[in-house]
């Protein structure tokens, strides 16, 4: 007799980007247009040739063959805690930090600690599908807080997340800047979410992935400025996307020192470490390459005003509900539609690659993603050009 499947597994979706890949690998988009990918998130541009450079000296090491520490290079945890310190203000110490294997190994890391099977957490819809995914393959129940579209983008609906609290509910999760939807939380939102999360005794986890494409100079909150704040929040952060290390795999996670233990335990079964020279990539980077983080940054902002100009200047069909960081969330045309139809259709006639609302939740049938961080700045122009172009609209 065969074996078994996890049920919990056997019931989860395939990861949905093995969709829109298919489109790619059957070239069914237009052959007149040549294909602007505005799916998947990643930087348009290569690491820094002194990161790479400095790189090519270290895996000549033998040193950075072995593991390192199960939470970490002390000297990456302590020049991360230093980072946090200078940008949000508040002393935050090398052990609240732990060095992951990217984003989602902290955020996985993380859900594991503060849930069981059977346990609740509130996820904002449209969420980061992999974020779902992770409930489900856990036996954790998913509670969906609905986001209202608003002038400063799409917003959980906090009175909204208090209906769903119950004594089962474990934490709330809150991604900003927001993937899918661009959207930043403001200071006074965020401690409202907090305020709201320490009042109930649960946790907040808040992804700051793309913290780093903000306007310069921003303070994105001020929840470290409470010395409490380990028994309520759980930051999470990656150097993919900063220093352009998507395949590198390296992350980290800031919490309270209860929170730090259970990660040890679980981050010596799943990985024992990230990989060691991912490790000293991320330590070159916070160390070096402030100013070309700096510089790329200011280069998608640029980005940012130009879409959203072209937007007022073209004004497609397309609604450009809300932008940010590398996304831009829109609200299409076409009532009565399935995202993944409209999405199909964008790269079939304008050769357009987007990611349907549908893959960010139930409710999300009437918008598509575009990452428009994958494009440049003549690409972005054409892309808005090529909106207005879609059949029907």
């Amino acid at each position: 007799m065969a074996f078994s499947i996890n049920p919990n597994v056997d019931r989860v979706l395939d990861p949905p980007t093995n969709e829109t890949r298919g489109w790619v690998e059957r070239n069914e988009h237009n052959p007149d247009l040549p294909i602007i990918d505005a799916a998947q998130a990643v930087p348009s541009y290569p690491p820094s040739e002194e990161l790479t450079a400095h790189l090519a000296e270290e895996v000549c090491r033998s040193d950075t063959s072995f593991y390192t520490p199960i939470l970490g290079l002390t000297a990456l945890r302590e020049a991360c805690a230093e980072s946090l310190t200078s940008q949000y203000g508040s002393l935050i110490d090398a052990s609240n930090i732990v060095v992951t294997c990217g984003g989602n190994h902290a955020y996985c890391m993380a859900i594991t600690a503060l849930a069981a099977p059977g346990d609740e957490i509130i996820l904002a819809e449209p969420f980061y599908f992999n974020h779902q995914m992770w409930f489900d393959l856990q036996g954790i129940t998913t509670r969906l807080l609905p986001c209202n579209e608003t002038p400063e983008g799409l917003l959980p609906d906090l009175d909204a997340a208090r209906a769903l609290i119950t004594d089962k509910t474990r934490a709330m999760v809150l991604v900003t800047p927001n993937n899918p939807t661009g959207t930043t939380y403001s200071p006074q939102y965020l401690a409202a979410a907090y305020d709201l999360a320490r009042s109930r005794n649960m946790a907040l986890v808040l992804d700051e992935t793309y913290k780093d494409f903000l306007s310069v100079g921003t303070r994105p909150h001020d929840l470290f400025a409470d010395p409490d704040w380990g028994e309520t929040l759980v930051y999470l952060y990656t150097f993919s996307k900063v220093y352009s290390l998507t395949g590198y795999r390296v992350g980290a996670l800031a919490g309270g020192q209860r929170l730090v233990g259970a990660i040890g335990k679980i981050a010596d079964t799943l990985t024992i470490c990230a990989p060691h020279v991912s490790q000293k990539a991320a330590l070159f980077g916070l160390r070096n390459l402030g100013r070309w983080a700096e510089q790329k940054n200011a280069d998608l902002q640029q980005r940012l005003t130009l879409l959203r100009e072209t937007f007022l200047q073209i004004d497609p069909p397309f609604e450009l509900v809300s932008s940010g960081a590398f996304f831009g969330y829109l609200k299409h045309p076409f009532a009565g539609s399935r995202s993944l139809e409209v999405s199909r259709r964008l790269f079939n006639e304008q050769s357009i690659l987007t990611w349907p609302g549908s893959f960010f939740g139930p409710d999300q049938e009437q918008y598509v993603r575009m990452a428009f961080a994958n494009a440049g700045h003549t690409e972005i122009e054409e892309l808005v050009r090529r909106l207005s172009r879609i059949g029907g609209a």
